[in-house]
């Protein structure tokens, strides 16, 4: 489905009965104190963390500013939370976000905002890298685009094959960071370049 194409509101109701359901299917009593409240606690989180369902990432991109600046933008360490979409538990993560500008720059804080609304959803990294790279470079209408996330992903660190340390990491980069290796190898080297 299309980042810019409307969804219907979270139904708070339905999300409520199916884990009352979930509770009773894995032999909980959801009647027991401490999962009571639990239902609805659940159906207000679901909200929250899928929020960019019901977000268009584009109205972060449209106030941009003429500035005569040719050189590489890079913004690290966005932390952002997201959710597999397969077991739908938590992917923790940095992206880091370099373009080269087209005579307009947008405000600092509005690739983090971008991030948010697409990591909001249930997510796959590699799309979410893709997505943000094609959205960067076709809004801001830069020269180039260069995207690395690392992640860290639930559904692999405390269940299934059990790897706590293992980190995955996806990249995907646009125009002048694709057509030319010297800047890419700029870019990769300022990401990665103090870290050992």
């Amino acid at each position: 489905m299309a980042a810019n194409t409307p969804r219907h509101e979270v139904d708070l109701d339905r999300i409520r009965r199916a884990v009352r359901e979930i509770l009773l299917a894995v032999g909980e009593d959801p009647e027991r104190e401490g999962l009571v409240e639990t239902p609805d606690r659940v159906a207000r989180m679901y909200a929250e963390v899928f929020q960019g369902l019901h977000q268009d990432p584009r109205v972060h991109l449209t106030k941009l500013f003429t500035q005569k600046y040719d050189e590489m933008v890079l913004v690290k360490d966005i932390r952002f939370v997201s959710f597999c979409e397969h077991h739908l538990l938590p992917v923790v993560g940095q992206a880091h976000v370099a373009y080269i500008p087209n005579g307009k720059v947008v405000g600092l804080s509005k690739i983090p905002r971008v991030i948010d609304v697409l990591a909001k959803r249930p997510q796959m990294q590699e799309r979410l890298t893709e997505e943000l790279a094609d959205l960067l470079m076709r809004e801001l209408d830069a020269r180039g685009v260069a995207v690395v996330i690392e992640a860290s992903h639930s559904c692999m660190t405390i269940r299934g094959v059990n790897k706590p340390n293992a980190s995955f990491v996806t990249s995907a980069v646009r125009g002048a960071f694709k057509e030319r290796m010297a800047t890419r190898s700029e870019v990769m080297s300022l990401i990665f370049g103090a870290k050992n």
